[in-house]
């Protein structure tokens, strides 16, 4: 069995980060609304779960499946640093 090492808070933000400027082609401060931007609609928050989920190894549904939790780079850092943190306690 492989592990792989954690990715930090910085360099989850930073692929995030470069996956919404190569998808939209602007660039987004990590407290950016994108969604308020006007750069992205509610179809591209399902490519951004997409995304997250097979960048970072987890699944995102239930109550995390908010629009909330996609709206910035830093919510979204946040919500794959929880779910990591809730699978590696076998809680997720």
């Amino acid at each position: 069995m492989t592990t792989t090492p954690e990715p930090t808070a910085d360099v989850i933000a930073e692929r995030i980060t470069r996956f919404l400027e190569e998808r939209t082609k602007i660039s987004f401060a990590v407290d950016t609304d994108v969604f308020a931007s006007g750069s992205v609609n509610s179809l591209f928050a399902m490519e951004l779960v997409v995304f997250l989920e097979e960048s970072f190894d987890v699944e995102i549904g239930g109550s995390d499946l908010r629009l909330d939790n996609m709206r910035t780079v830093r919510s979204m850092t946040g919500l794959v640093q929880r779910l990591r943190d809730a699978d590696e306690d076998g809680h997720g």
